[in-house]
């Protein structure tokens, strides 16, 4: 058998006729499709228009309007009066469903932070345009320490957790320290959680007493790194 007819053996086919490595393709790249405009929708706090999602896809708008069908169909995109696209309650659905892995994912690296820097470790991840403590640990040996309950929500401008991530928003990746900001008397230092697709977080502690940002702040970046370890795919 020649080269030819081997790989006409292989090559299977689908219902209507099409081999099935090229629909297994198109389906790929419609799946990547559909990812990338649900992510352009994410970072258009205006929401985006179908001319401009054709656009920054490089696609027409035909294919936009099956893209927006099938996400809408799950609840991931909605289109408003206006006709412009923004996210559908779905996106909701699956945040709170993913939230607890993330937690569960940094306690390692949050209690070992917090022994280690004898000051309460904490995770905040970016939500509505603010800091959400997602995970919270406390250290065991210390007589006092800051207790700083899991859901407390703060500006990103406020506080060393929001100001890391707002640095790395800027390209910096180094830890930020700060006091005072969130709650009179209280010393933070943080640092962002980078290399996780679609997380803007950041890890740090808080502490009642002044924090030496050298020391401190390596553990905060190890802290980090083993984070992204933990939840990078």
């Amino acid at each position: 058998m020649d080269e030819a007819a081997r790989q006409e053996r292989t090559t299977t086919r689908t219902d209507d006729g099409t081999r099935g490595g090229e629909r297994g393709g198109e389906t790929a790249q419609t799946l990547d499709r559909g990812l990338r405009l649900l992510h352009l929708v994410a970072d258009a706090p205006g929401g985006l228009t179908v001319t401009e999602a054709a656009n920054r896809l490089g696609i027409g708008r035909a294919a936009v309007y099956r893209l927006v069908g099938a996400l809408s169909g799950h609840g991931m995109v909605r289109r408003d009066g206006d006709g412009r696209l923004r996210l559908g309650a779905g996106v909701l659905h699956l945040a709170r469903r993913a939230q607890p892995l993330l937690a569960e994912g940094a306690l390692p690296a949050l209690r070992r932070l917090a022994e280690q820097a004898g000051a309460t470790a904490h995770l905040t991840v970016v939500e509505g345009g603010e800091g959400v403590a997602l995970a919270v640990v406390e250290p065991s040996w210390t007589s006092l320490h800051v207790a700083y309950r899991t859901g407390t929500r703060h500006p990103l401008e406020r506080g060393a957790a929001g100001r890391a991530i707002l640095a790395a928003r800027a390209g910096s990746a180094g830890p930020v320290s700060t006091s005072g900001e969130l709650q009179p008397g209280a010393y933070g230092v943080a640092a962002p959680v980078l290399g996780v697709p679609g997380l803007e977080a950041s890890v740090g502690v808080v502490a009642l007493a002044p924090l030496d940002p050298e020391s401190v702040g390596e553990q905060v970046l190890a802290a980090a790194t083993a984070i992204t370890a933990a939840l990078a795919p």
